[in-house]
């Protein structure tokens, strides 16, 4: 079931190894298939060097196991919970990538400080809040819900990341290739971020018609970077 979209989860987890964004068993990635509302992802636990796409876990919109033979990702929770609350995303991303960690230990969101985290960020990316006692019982449940919490009255794909508080960074997007991308660019920009405050710890910030116009060039229906689709 799902063979190829097993294949692209695999790839994406592997690719999350090579860009060094995990280690051992750390992270994981998985893809939705919307029509079917099955969600492909990482097992629990398993070395990269051992993975393979018949390894890939199925489960459904509530979590529940469709196929496979191994547990699914600790975090499915939170993935299933971003997939049913961002409607308009096909993958999702987390790492344990250090600058961003580092931020989300420090429970800082990553300010906008420049072109290059404007032209994939719409501004800052937001920290959540901690989780409550009370809320600890369901982790991985209610760590999708502060994400979701988070991005109230704010656009989830234009700024297509967060970083839970004391946890690491997720990512989303279109495709769990476009959410990968976004797991690596939002560890460069936190690693920006860190080294820019370090040099002026009052560095100001993007100007926001700087941040407009460098988002825009890119994104939405006046985007003129790269070329032409039909090129």
């Amino acid at each position: 079931m799902l063979e190829e979209l097993r294949k692209r989860v695999f790839e994406a987890n592997c690719e999350l190894q090579r860009r060094g964004l995990v280690v051992y068993t750390w992270g994981n990635a998985s893809a939705i298939e919307r029509e079917k509302g099955l969600i492909v992802i990482k097992p629990s636990g398993v070395p990269y060097e051992e993975l393979s796409p018949e390894k890939m876990v199925i489960v459904d919109l509530e979590g529940k196991l469709v196929e496979g033979n191994l547990r699914p990702s600790v975090d499915t929770m939170i993935h299933v919970y971003l997939y049913r609350h961002f409607e308009k995303i096909g993958g999702v991303v987390h790492t344990h990538s250090l600058w961003a960690c580092a931020w989300a230990q420090a429970m800082k969101p990553i300010p906008c400080l420049g072109g290059t985290h404007a032209d994939y960020f719409y501004g800052e990316i937001p920290c959540t809040r901690a989780l409550r006692p009370e809320e600890v019982e369901e982790l991985e449940k209610n760590t999708g819900r502060v994400i979701v919490e988070t991005f109230e009255g704010k656009d989830y794909l234009a700024t297509p990341g967060v970083i839970v508080a004391f946890h690491g960074p997720f990512t989303w997007g279109d495709s769990v290739e476009k959410a990968v991308f976004n797991s690596v660019v939002l560890e460069e920009v936190a690693k920006m971020a860190a080294a820019t405050l370090t040099v002026n710890p009052h560095a100001p910030g993007l100007p926001a018609h700087l941040l407009e116009k460098r988002y825009k060039r890119k994104h939405g229906k006046n985007a003129y970077y790269g070329q032409p689709k039909d090129a």
